[in-house]
């Protein structure tokens, strides 16, 4: 077993895999950033390290200084949590290097599991249900048309290297996919630094069900059982639980069968989730590989009396998995609720700051997994997710029940969460009959989407908005852009912005033009009867008032290029989706 281990990572998951540490008889190190340096997770270990500034890129994205921090710490192990560089197989070839032991799977399985184009096509070859799409990348426009019409409408684009929604796009017809194309590419290279595309058919109001799986070295795998995820919001999970409701024995049955075959099939080590979409007739689809610790873990844990972070430990360090040949059965349902920094009644924007009180609900079948203290400050730079509520019932209802009281006990003051929208989400009648899809949040409560420009609270520059056609004239040119960060508003509104700078010069060289023109004609033309002074007195009359009129009509026509401007940069703020922290789904 490890003698100590390094945690790359912050908040709440920092936390946990401390406190699983010291229970295996562990020491710990954990990493902070100059804006954590008073954090919980910093006091919680027995020894610490500063690795950088707040920025990510300086300090919790930064291999180097972690690696440094590892070796300087004497730490033999290292363990990422989720999110920041849990998922980068380059972060796991320089522990490798350093003679650190990753906790988690070797770098060729995370490659394969964050390539989904590649992923896709090893289920293919394993006969792992997949949803039908395109074999491998789409480099070209013309090949995604092909590819689109075989299918048949609606299909989506998906990045290869994506997550969090991002590089993915909905298209419902041939004209959606035109121009969606090469804003998913661009996309997908500015949130990923790749450009790889592949196109699926669309499966409407799915849902998303995760299935947990525990491998060692040595060629054993188990599933421990599903997490339902669809309750999201813009591919960002608000809700989990465990069981999914409404999913038959029969098809879970056969869904962890074949989680434990597509781990099989890519010589998957440690834990992860084998991701798929099931319709509403059970059909099921593999769509992914998340090769990490999920956040929403302590669900299973609820429902099994398994400790997930343990078990990684435990793998990592060469033991065998403790469950072979056993077959799980959940005892009860346990729901979790991600309780993010965010204003739900203002479009969830961040609400970073100092945390006033708190008082967190108790009683049985409640856990809270958090970092938060009174006088706490929640960082701008960081995820939003400030604490969990994972709450266990014997049954949905009891479970449900159970947390709409947790949810009236559980008080953060001094910043804006997202406590009430959970709230409302417990009561609504769909949710409690387990009526749910990865679309339910925006058809149950389409109120909490931006539909105009006039919506967005102005002392916000990082927000999560809709972008929704503002008239039916703007709607067909319009339709396809429903989110995310698009180069083309950017770089259309920059030409734009340069045609009426240059515009302006002309304007106000024309109004100077006509006004010496005028006042030559007046001034001094004028004190004579000669008659070709007098024919040229007319021509510099009528040159000032042409350019009196070209600057007049120039005006009008700068008013409509900035106004032109101005909507253009309004698309793009609306457009935008910009994170403070690329964190997990």
């Amino acid at each position: 077993m490890f003698k100590r281990i390094l945690i790359a990572n912050r908040g709440e998951i920092a936390v946990r895999i401390i406190r699983a540490c010291h229970e295996l008889g562990i020491e710990c190190v954990s990493v902070y950033s100059t804006a954590d340096k008073d954090s919980i997770h910093v006091k919680l270990a027995d020894d610490s390290i500063c690795i950088g500034p707040p920025p990510t890129t300086k300090s919790y994205l930064n291999i180097e200084n972690i690696i440094s921090a590892a070796t300087i710490k004497k730490c033999d192990a290292l363990h990422p949590g989720y999110g920041f560089l849990a998922e980068n197989p380059q972060f796991e070839k320089a522990c490798q290097q350093n003679g650190i032991t990753f906790i988690g799977p070797p770098s060729e399985v995370i490659s394969l599991s964050g390539n989904k184009s590649l992923a896709v096509e090893v289920m293919r070859n394993h006969k792992i249900p997949i949803i039908a799409g395109s074999e491998g990348n789409v480099e070209k426009l013309k090949h995604a048309l092909k590819i689109s019409k075989r299918l048949g409408y609606p299909v989506i684009i998906k990045a290869s290297f994506g997550g969090g929604g991002k590089g993915m796009r909905i298209c419902n017809n041939k004209e959606e996919l035109i121009s969606l194309f090469p804003i998913a590419k661009s996309e997908s290279i500015s949130s990923f630094g790749k450009s790889e595309v592949y196109i699926e058919k669309y499966i409407k109001n799915p849902r998303h069900i995760e299935f947990q799986i525990i491998a060692d070295n040595y060629g054993n795998v188990v599933c421990v059982g599903e997490r339902e995820c669809s309750i999201q919001r813009r591919h960002q999970k608000l809700i989990e639980e465990a069981p999914a409701p409404k999913l038959s024995l029969r098809t879970r049955k056969i869904i962890k069968e074949y989680a434990v075959k597509a781990a099989h099939a890519i010589n998957y080590k440690n834990l992860g989730t084998i991701e798929f979409l099931v319709d509403e007739n059970e059909n099921f689809y593999f769509i992914e590989i998340n090769s990490r610790i999920q956040v929403e873990h302590p669900v299973t844990e609820m429902v099994t009396g398994l400790d997930l972070i343990k078990e990684q430990i435990r793998i990592a360090a060469g033991q065998k998995n403790s469950y072979i040949g056993k077959d799980f059965e959940f005892n009860g349902n346990a729901i979790e609720f991600r309780i993010n920094a965010e204003d739900s009644e203002n479009n969830f924007a961040p609400s970073p700051g100092k945390i006033t009180d708190y008082f967190l609900p108790g009683g049985p079948g409640i856990r809270i997994d958090t970092f938060i203290h009174s006088n706490c400050t929640v960082s701008p730079f960081y995820d939003s997710l400030i604490a969990k509520l994972i709450v266990w019932g014997t049954t949905r209802e009891e479970a449900i029940e159970r947390s709409i009281r947790a949810l009236n006990e559980f008080i953060i003051e001094g910043i804006k969460t997202t406590i009430p929208f959970h709230k409302k989400i417990l009561l609504n009648e769909n949710f409690k009959a387990g009526k749910i899809h990865t679309h339910f949040i925006e058809e149950e409560f389409n109120e909490f989407i931006i539909t105009s420009a006039e919506d967005i609270p102005s002392k916000y520059n990082l927000i999560i908005v809709l972008h929704l056609p503002e008239s039916k004239k703007d709607e067909k040119k319009e339709k396809s852009v429903t989110s995310a960060y698009e180069n083309f508003y950017l770089y259309a509104a920059a030409k734009e912005r340069r045609n009426w700078l240059r515009l302006r010069k002309k304007t106000m060289l024309y109004f100077i033009l006509s006004i010496i023109l005028l006042g030559v004609g007046y001034f001094y033309l004028d004190e004579t009867d000669q008659v070709v002074l007098n024919v040229i007195r007319e021509g510099v009359f009528i040159g000032g008032w042409v350019f009196l009129w070209e600057a007049i009509t120039n005006i009008f026509i700068i008013r409509h290029e900035v106004k032109s401007v101005m909507s253009l940069y309004k698309r793009l703020y609306l457009s935008i989706i910009r994170f403070s922290y690329d964190g997990p789904s």
